[in-house]
């Protein structure tokens, strides 16, 4: 019974990493520039803005907004990794510590280790107002704590390792963190990473890396009071020199931990949009891979951006001898992803 009630309540949860869903051959642009909309109200908690992908336009811009968290429930920015030539895309995911998330300075809170912008304290978020952006009118549960950047390099890069990427490497807190329950990506954010995507002007090949909806004030919310633009592109902008299709490399392989077969993977199938809204994106949108970026030092602390199943073995007979099974091992991806 006990072992029931337990799967019961973690069957949307799952355990450790979990593996990369796509991988492309050229890498994402810089972070753009922007600033962050005021906290709606309690119990948002802030989720970083990223480049996600599609097989059709490639790569669009995934606007940074306030979430309702899952209570007691901290969000570990997905992230951009070079491995074997490729660049591999890690799901976010909620947990109740901050993993790893490549040591990219998203901003806001998450300056490449851990989250400083707010902490939970029993079932309520307080929000640390000198990293966020909230108002005692909407928000009361409030403190300052003054952070300190030990960095002396800020840049926008957006992917780890490669050519021009961060380095960083998990430490020990966040690997623990790693194997903790995770939730995937709440529909909230699912919802807003598909209109995300029906946008022609998110896509890098038109805004170059600027995009005209850097920021919303909520999930899913496009209306013009709750957008906010990029001020700048994070960095200078190269066309690549294959298409979408061309860029796009082999899935890798690595299985899923049960319950997180609807993860946020940070790509959905392209759907063009109406005609009264916007059309679909046709180039490709990314800095080249050969495009080389100032490396970073991993900052310690905020700074802004500018199984198988086996199945039940049979009864053998008391003569015979057990019959052997075939196993197989999860392979996990240790350090990045989930």
């Amino acid at each position: 019974m006990l072992f029931a009630t337990a799967v019961l309540a973690f069957s949307a949860v799952s355990f450790g990493q979990i593996a990369v869903g796509i991988s492309v051959r050229i890498g994402p642009p810089a972070l753009p520039v922007y600033a962050q909309p005021i906290c709606p109200g309690p119990g948002y908690i802030w989720t970083p803005g990223y480049w996600g992908w599609n097989d059709e336009g490639g790569y669009y811009w995934v606007p940074g907004t306030w979430v309702v968290a899952p209570v007691g429930m901290l969000w570990t920015p997905g992230y951009w990794g070079w491995s074997g030539g490729l660049y591999l895309w890690h799901a976010g995911y909620w947990g109740p510590h901050i993993g790893f998330y490549g040591g990219i300075n998203y901003g806001y809170g998450y300056g490449g280790v851990g989250f400083v912008g707010g902490e939970w304290r029993g079932g309520a978020f307080y929000y640390n107002r000198s990293v966020t952006n909230v108002t005692v009118t909407n928000v009361t549960n409030v403190y300052s704590k003054t952070v300190v950047v030990k960095n002396t390099t800020v840049n926008n890069v957006s992917y780890n390792g490669g050519e021009g990427g961060v380095r960083a490497e998990a430490t020990p807190q966040e690997r623990v963190a790693e194997h903790e329950p995770h939730t995937a990506a709440v529909a909230a954010q699912t919802q807003h990473e598909h209109l995300a995507s029906q946008n022609r002007q998110n896509f890098a090949s038109e805004n170059h890396g600027r995009p005209a909806v850097a920021a919303t004030a909520k999930a899913g919310d496009f209306s013009s009071h709750s957008v906010i633009a990029a001020r700048a592109a994070g960095g200078e902008y190269h066309a690549p020199a294959m298409s979408p299709k061309q860029a796009r490399g082999p899935s890798p392989g690595g299985s899923k931990p049960a319950g997180i077969e609807n993860s946020n993977q940070g790509f959905r199938p392209f759907t063009p949009p109406s005609k009264n809204n916007t059309t679909n994106a046709g180039g490709a949108n990314q800095n080249h891979p050969s495009q080389s970026r100032p490396r970073e030092n991993r900052p310690q602390v905020e700074s802004h951006p500018s199984s198988h199943p086996t199945a039940p073995k049979p009864e053998a007979h008391k003569t015979s001898p057990p019959p052997k099974q075939n196993g197989s091992k999860d392979e996990h991806h240790k350090g990045k992803g989930w």
